[in-house]
């Protein structure tokens, strides 16, 4: 079984197009960030992943985690070696790679954290899960906490010597937060007292750390029904005197994959917390971990679906079946597998994925850096304009396309796909996840047209488009297939939001389609973006032959859906235009 290699050279030449060192130092607070410095810790990182995450993956899988009930408390296990490489982790200063120098963290660009989870998700997802919601508590904390919690938790979280959860998901109400009905009772001193079971909460209990940060969702006595009623709250495993909190680990769940990150069961029996912000405004607190985490989860994909490509490709490059067609006469009875047509459309249409996912991705954690520090106010609005559309798009589209192109990149495999010896089976079973979690992928389409384009007639969404046709531009030979695009769906639009004005239900009905046909539209901007600084490579003698076959697949058989996708919503319009006797 062949272990998840870093793609370094490839994420170098994707920052590089993106011009992410420039785009960097015209912060104040990066400015210092150049290639060099972009390079060595991301060189780093892949040897940290390569040599100390990697190799424990399978056995996360397949021995997993333990619990047991122990002095009335829940204990979990974590799989041999799980501990002592988050205990190297930590050392090593990664958890507190984006955290404030006066947080005990580096103060370094999102971007470099976002590619490093990235690296680890497609490593060991099930190990990364622990980590993975640090950056979302920490920037939940720092924004909305007391003086005193952050005092208390701030700095122990940025460095990684406590971990986090975010307990939100009770057993009646899923994606519904409003039913919560965890609830919090004020306190003569200022705390609350927590009472409430909360469901698939990832890391909920585990040995890595010797305290755990829980974020919890509850309501107060007064607080009205529905998700305005909602305030967010700090409980520790431990507090600061050493005693332990009423809060309960009554099950780890058997899930179909994800078997190296213990998803709990946890009960809250009055324990003693304190409240995180303002009373009835938890779920704004909460999304700013939401949000962030929304973005590694999409990262999470690419990550996954590159590791199950690099499987495919290995066994591709060494299986011999058949004559492939076209081959012509040979001394050998049977091809490469990497040779057929089947297997290498496979092979090549994935890598569209992964490559051009990449790229969109990288620019999101860029725009989240310069949303952040950027002195302009309108390019920190136009920032926050890219991360509000585009953020859901990602998370949508690439753990979907991490789950089908990993299935895809099993049967590359044939039969030995199916068993664990090359362990893409484990990367099928373990993707499957993120497309729920985080917020499901309907949930993310609805929000995006729902939420963020049909609320101002898809204006916000015609300068994102605006504004990318303008960055073609300025490659001065502009990708004509990635411009028809743009036009196309900008043109779409009025007809889209004409419809959806007369018919009320009509954007959750085509909201899955018009999210894809958005995911395809950038996919065909970060290609032609690919593209022209393959130009620019090639002009200075170095042609990439690497890169030609995913833009030839990109062409024939990625963006031919986009037309479908958007037939598909425009059929609807029509109809219900027809409906209403329009």
């Amino acid at each position: 079984m062949s272990r998840y290699q870093p793609e370094m050279d490839d994420t170098l030449f994707l920052l590089r197009a993106l011009q992410t060192p420039q785009q960097l130092q015209a912060l104040p607070a990066h400015a210092e960030v150049d290639a060099d410095l972009v390079q060595q810790v991301l060189t780093e990182a892949a040897k940290f992943v390569a040599e100390v995450v990697a190799p424990l993956s399978r056995d996360g899988d397949e021995i997993g985690c333990r619990h047991e009930v122990k002095d009335g408390f829940g204990h979990v296990t974590t799989p041999p070696g799980f501990k002592a490489a988050y205990r190297s982790f930590c050392q090593a200063g990664w958890p507190a790679l984006s955290a404030a120098p006066e947080h005990g963290g580096q103060g370094l660009p999102v971007v470099l954290e976002a590619i490093l989870y990235e690296m680890l998700s497609a490593a060991n997802h099930g190990w990364t899960m622990a980590p993975g919601l640090l950056h979302g508590a920490y920037e939940c904390l720092a924004h909305h906490g007391s003086d005193e919690l952050k005092a208390r938790y701030l700095s122990k979280i940025a460095s990684g010597e406590w971990l986090a959860t975010m307990c939100l998901t009770e057993p009646h109400a899923g994606s519904d937060l409003g039913l919560a009905r965890t609830k919090a009772v004020p306190q003569a001193d200022g705390s609350y007292q927590l009472s409430g079971t909360k469901i698939f909460i990832s890391g909920g209990e585990h040995d890595l750390s010797d305290n755990i940060v829980h974020l919890v969702l509850a309501r107060l006595p007064d607080a009205p029904p529905g998700p305005k009623g909602l305030s967010l709250f700090l409980v520790p495993k431990f507090y600061p005197d050493g005693s332990r909190s009423a809060v309960y680990c009554d099950r780890i769940e058997e899930k179909i994959g994800l078997h190296g990150s213990p998803t709990c069961v946890m009960r809250f029996d009055a324990a003693t917390s304190w409240i995180v912000g303002t009373p009835g405004r938890g779920l704004a607190a909460m999304f700013v971990m939401m949000n962030a985490a929304r973005l590694h989860v999409a990262l999470q994909g690419l990550g996954l679906l590159s590791a199950a490509w690099q499987k495919a490709d290995a066994y591709a490059k060494e299986r011999r079946q058949m004559r492939a067609p076209g081959r012509g006469k040979s001394t050998v009875e049977a091809d490469l597998i990497s040779e057929h047509p089947a297997m290498r459309r496979i092979l090549d249409t994935q890598r569209v994925w992964i490559d051009g996912g990449r790229l969109i991705a990288y620019r999101t954690a860029l725009e989240l850096d310069i949303a952040k520090h950027h002195p302009d106010t309108a390019r920190r609005e136009s920032a926050q304009r890219w991360c509000s559309l585009v953020t859901p798009v990602i998370k949508a589209a690439f753990t979907q396309q991490a789950f089908y192109g990993a299935s895809e990149c099993l049967q590359v495999l044939g039969g030995h796909g199916y068993v664990r010896e090359w362990g893409v089976e484990q990367i099928v079973r373990d993707a499957r996840v993120a497309m729920i979690y985080e917020g499901t992928n309907e949930i993310q389409a609805i929000d995006l047209l729902v939420r963020k384009v049909l609320p101002n007639g898809a204006a916000s969404l015609a300068t994102l488009l605006h504004e990318l046709r303008q960055d073609l531009d300025a490659s001065h030979t502009p990708d004509a297939q990635a411009l028809h695009l743009l036009t196309t769906l900008g043109e779409a639009n009025h007809e889209l939001v004409s419809a959806c004005a007369r018919d009320t239900t009509l954007a959750y009905w085509i909201a899955d389609d018009y999210l894809r046909t958005v995911a395809l539209t950038l996919l065909a901007w970060a290609w032609a973006r690919v593209e022209a600084s393959l130009r620019t490579t090639a002009e200075q003698g170095q042609v990439d032959r690497r890169w030609q076959a995913p833009a030839q697949a990109l062409r024939h058989w990625v963006l031919p859906e986009f037309d479908m996708r958007l037939q598909i919503v425009l059929q609807r319009c029509r109809s219900a235009a027809t409906s209403a006797g329009i």
